[in-house]
């Protein structure tokens, strides 16, 4: 009995020493990988990293101003024409969302293909709220208001963000320092627009409601796609909700009695730069509110009207934009960012 106790003994030690040798072998593999993981969300919430992403798209989307502009009179279209507006932002959003399934399948070297369980939906969510409620209100309130007016509201979008992530979704908490901090951007946007006839105090529905109403489509969008990138691919979400959403404008354009005729190629080239305006610029920063707050995120947002004066004169050659409350409304707009953004540790660190 003895020696069949040492046995087992000796047979013990051996399955223990190999247990530990396994063990051994898959920690570094498991810390290895943590560590990426940690690397690359640590990149992501770098505050020169959201500088510089949360800029690329404030830059493109306000380079998107006199673009889409410049492309309405190239396709024929009056400013009065509320259904060859909405029929050509549905074409650019088409367009964008095939781009971005189409880059995205690039980079991933496999087709984006969404799943039958989880996708549909919030596909579907995306598209009403960030495509579908953002735009057609937003040409109907165009139609019925001044351009001022349109683009005084309409910044309120990111204010509304702010205040829709802390207040219904509950996901990070407001201070004074962030609610200052959009005062003064929303200011600094106001400053922008204070020109020609300035801002008008008579309010309509159908002109400053309806930019209002897709002013709160586009802040729950951005709430929606940081809560859906969690666990789901950002740049999937974006393109197959831009497609979708692109046909419903399409057709309800088409209804409306839109129509678009190109004058020359050039025609065809802006729509495609409108298109991948939209690619970059949402995926870029759907994939900056995936690893940050809202509001560290959302308050560069302001600067989109900033770079759409810029690039106004520059495609446009309209200078009456470039004016003392100009400097100013880039010096407001500069210190809410600043307070928003300052001193503040995200969630990883704070975790950490």
């Amino acid at each position: 009995m003895s020696e069949a106790k040492r046995s087992e003994e000796m047979m013990n030690d051996i399955k223990k020493s190999d247990t530990k040798k396994n063990d051994k072998k898959q920690e570094p593999a498991k810390q290895n990988k943590g560590t990426s993981s940690d690397k690359k969300q640590t990149f992501m919430t770098r505050n020169l990293t959201v500088f510089i992403g949360a800029m690329i798209c404030s830059a493109l989307w306000g380079s998107a101003y006199p673009s889409v502009k410049a492309g309405m009179g190239l396709f024929g279209v009056e400013t009065t024409d509320i259904g060859s507006e909405i029929l050509f932002a549905g074409v650019r959003f088409t367009l964008a969302g095939i781009l971005v399934v189409l880059m995205g399948s690039l980079l991933e070297r496999k087709p984006l293909i969404p799943n039958r369980t989880t996708h549909p939906k919030k596909i579907l969510v995306l598209a009403i709220f960030q495509t579908i409620g953002q735009y057609i209100p937003y040409y109907i309130g165009l139609g019925h208001t001044t351009g001022t007016n349109t683009a005084i509201v309409d910044s309120l979008s990111y204010f509304l963000s702010i205040l829709s992530a802390a207040l219904i979704f509950k996901l990070e908490k407001l201070n004074v320092k962030i609610i200052l901090g959009c005062a003064l951007g929303f200011l600094g946007v106001v400053l922008i627009n204070m020109t020609g006839s300035g801002f008008s105090l008579k309010m309509s529905f159908m002109g400053e409601g309806m930019v209002l109403l897709s002013a709160m489509s586009y802040s729950f969008s951005s709430v929606f796609a940081k809560v859906f990138s969690k666990d789901d691919d950002p740049v999937l979400l974006s393109g197959y909700q831009f497609f979708f959403g692109g046909l419903v404008i399409i057709l309800i354009g088409i209804l409306s009695g839109g129509k678009l005729t190109a004058a020359s190629p050039k025609a065809y080239l802006l729509l495609l730069y409108l298109a991948f305006v939209s690619t970059g610029a949402y995926t870029l920063w759907t994939k900056l509110l995936k690893y940050n707050e809202v509001s560290k995120v959302s308050v560069y947002g302001f600067m989109t009207p900033v770079f759409g004066v810029l690039f106004s004169v520059l495609i446009l050659g309209e200078t009456d934009g470039i004016r003392i409350q100009y400097i100013l409304a880039m010096i407001l707009i500069s210190v809410g960012i600043a307070l928003v953004n300052g001193k503040q540790k995200s969630k990883i660190e704070k975790t950490k």
